[in-house]
């Protein structure tokens, strides 16, 4: 076993409300300059809807992530080695512009320069790419609120097999947003397809980043990550992604995105998980069994002989304890309320979701149920307003029962504090049809309603000792380790572990 730290997130998507702050703190911090202007590090979806990139989510199109081999070995869905290097100069798996959007600004001089006159002066749209007037067709959420969804939602991936099932009439069909950023994962495709090595996961935190010094512009991880979540800067000719603000992580700040939601949607914390069980987690034939191969990979921090294995491998204790008060780990393996995005990717996403819980009242009303008898309240789970086969898609590989009993967990918590509050109850037959205690539901409803900064965000801060022994490793990428799904020799650093995902801090990078 080798126990390693992973700074993830959750969201609980029943908060947000698609006002974009995020994104906009987010470009304002990372993506202020020249060449970057159509990337947007963190963007907030509206689903259904086909998303930024276009369609990114059709890996038949696209060939992002991973897949198993005849062999059940795992290999990047975009082809071998050969394949990539021989596809170098013209990818045909790389979206283009029009996929994304044409970045614009607007004639302004016009504005202000313009003469009295009879008309109004209009300031027309340009292209930042070429300079020249154009029309305004797309953009990073064009279906936001609805805006674009009897054109465009139909296309969405995540409908395959529900299409008869969802209307897109505006008075009956469903929405919710869904922000986006770099999952930083535990087993990084765009790491594996950079023929550079510039693109690596810190072993520290298990933060993905770039080596601008390193990075040649090949784009492969631009196709490979199956998020689309790289960038191709075009003036610098050098890809950029989210950095999970690591500046302000190695302070014990939360990143950009998380400090500025409005809806207090965002959890940080620390996990530690087996990086040594990563390629026999991600490697199950069943995609189905993905999410649970990669909650085992996840370990638990009050355990004595994990925590002593921590220890002994180098993770401080202050690190440990973070772990053990994290509301990561709380969501995602005590709770299990939170699930991945498309862990059929095979990367183990660690920026996981709180699926959103549409009115549970009006669709029990609607059965003619009774809303205080949790038999009706689950029954109507399968009625929602938002499918539970679409939510299926997105979080679980198809799996609607998993889905389904993270929404009763959702809605028996709100159950049970609703007796709380109006007479002081305890349904017990509520409790156990949802298997939780009323002290561990009451818990989990001041986490998601509740919880104030410190709960949400519990970050240590990085250990500055550290930085000699980090920059001593050898560079590389080690997912091309024996046994690994990489396709190189030796893995560097610590010897040859098929995932060990070290790599040192580079250039401006404390630790």
């Amino acid at each position: 076993m080798r126990v390693m730290a992973q700074v993830a997130m959750v969201m609980n998507l029943d908060k947000c409300i698609g006002c974009h702050t995020c994104s906009v703190t987010c470009k304002q911090t990372w993506t202020n300059r020249e060449g970057v202007e159509y990337a947007w590090f963190n963007n907030v979806e509206t689903k259904p809807g086909i998303g930024y990139p276009k369609r990114y989510e059709d890996q038949e199109r696209w060939k992002g992530g991973w897949e198993l081999d005849r062999k059940g070995r795992l290999r990047l869905r975009g082809g071998s080695r050969t394949q990539r290097l021989l596809s170098l100069f013209a990818n045909p798996d790389m979206p283009s512009i029009d996929d994304y959007y044409e970045p614009i600004t607007y004639d302004y001089d016009t504005l202000l320069s313009a003469p009295a006159g009879e008309h109004t002066p209009v300031a027309r749209p340009k292209s930042l790419l070429t300079g020249e007037d154009t029309a305004i067709t797309w953009g990073a959420n064009w279906e936001d609120d609805l805006g674009g969804a009897p054109e465009h939602a139909p296309g969405d991936p995540n409908l395959e097999g529900i299409r008869e099932k969802v209307k897109f009439e505006f008075e009956r069909t469903f929405m919710f947003h869904l922000p986006r950023l770099c999952e930083h994962c535990l087993n990084p495709a765009c790491v594996s397809a950079c023929p550079s090595g510039a693109m690596y996961k810190r072993e520290e935190d298990g933060i993905v980043l770039v080596d601008q010094d390193k990075c040649r512009g090949w784009r492969m991880c631009v196709s490979s990550c199956p998020y689309k979540k790289v960038y191709l800067n075009h003036v610098t000719g050098k890809a950029e992604k989210c950095t999970f603000c690591f500046p302000r992580v190695e302070a014990g700040q939360p990143t950009v995105c998380s400090e500025t939601c409005v809806g207090r949607l965002r959890y940080l914390g620390i996990v530690l998980y087996d990086a040594d069980a990563v390629t026999a987690a991600l490697s199950v034939p069943d995609p189905e069994d993905l999410l649970d191969a990669q909650r085992a990979l996840i370990l638990d921090p009050h355990d004595p002989e994990i925590a002593r294995e921590a220890l002994a491998q180098g993770i401080p204790h202050d690190w440990l304890e973070a772990a053990r008060q994290s509301p990561v780990h709380a969501l995602i393996s005590k709770y299990k309320v939170a699930l991945p995005l498309h862990p059929e990717y095979r990367t183990a996403p660690m920026v996981w979701y709180i699926p959103p819980l549409s009115p549970v009242l009006d669709a029990v009303t609607a059965v003619d149920g009774d809303s205080s008898d949790p038999d009706d309240v689950f029954h109507a789970i399968r009625d929602l307003r938002i499918p539970v086969e679409y939510l299926a898609n997105l979080f679980t590989a198809g799996d609607p029962e998993v889905v389904a009993g993270v929404l009763m967990k959702l809605a028996g918590m709100r159950g049970h504090m609703r007796n709380r509050s109006l007479d002081g109850t305890v349904d017990q037959g509520l409790l156990d049809s949802i298997g939780l205690t009323a002290e561990e539901v009451e818990d989990l409803y001041r986490l998601l309603a509740i919880a104030k900064y410190e709960d949400r965000y519990v970050i240590p801060p990085a250990h500055k000792e550290d930085a000699a022994r980090l920059a001593g490793l050898e560079t590389g990428c080690p997912l091309d380790g024996e046994g690994g799904p990489g396709m190189g020799g030796e893995a560097p650093g610590r010897g040859a572990v098929s995932l060990s995902l070290s790599a040192p801090p580079r250039k401006g990078v404390k630790r």
